[in-house]
C-alpha cells in the first residue's frame, strides 16, 4: 500500500506561481514512476507530468516549457513547479504513484484556481 498526500494548492491570478508537493508513505520503495494528473470540471482527468524513479520526465504539451517535475527520494516527495499559470490551468490537481506497471495509487486532489 501507497500513501499520498497532496498540498500546496491555492487561487493565484494569471501569470502566476505555485508549487504542489507529493508526500509518499507506505511501500514506497515499489514505487516506479510518480505523477501528476489534473482534471477540470466536465473534463476527463489528464497527464500533466511524471517522471521514472531514473529521474526521466514526460510533459503533457500544454504545460511544457512552464512547469517541472522534480522528486526528492530522501524526502519521499514529489514536487511539481507551476509557472506562468493561466486560467485553463484550472482544476484538481492528483497525485499519482505506480507500483509493479499496473497498480495505481492516488492522492485526495489539491485545487488549483488561476484567476485571469
Amino acid at each position: 500500500q501507497v500513501q499520498l498526500v497532496e498540498s500546496g494548492g491555492g487561487l493565484v491570478q494569471t501569470g502566476g506561481s505555485l508549487r504542489l508537493s507529493c508526500a509518499a508513505s507506505g511501500s514506497i520503495v515499489s514505487i516506479t514512476t510518480m505523477g501528476w494528473y489534473r482534471q477540470a470540471p466536465g473534463k476527463q482527468r489528464e497527464l500533466v507530468a511524471r517522471i521514472t524513479s531514473g529521474g526521466s520526465t514526460d510533459y503533457a504539451d500544454s504545460v511544457k516549457g512552464r512547469f517541472t517535475i522534480s522528486r526528492d527520494n530522501a524526502k519521499n516527495t514529489m514536487y511539481l513547479q507551476m509557472n506562468s499559470l493561466k486560467p485553463e490551468d484550472t482544476a484538481v490537481y492528483y497525485c499519482n504513484a505506480v507500483v509493479k506497471i499496473i497498480i495505481n495509487y492516488w492522492g485526495q486532489g489539491t485545487q488549483v484556481t488561476v484567476s485571469s
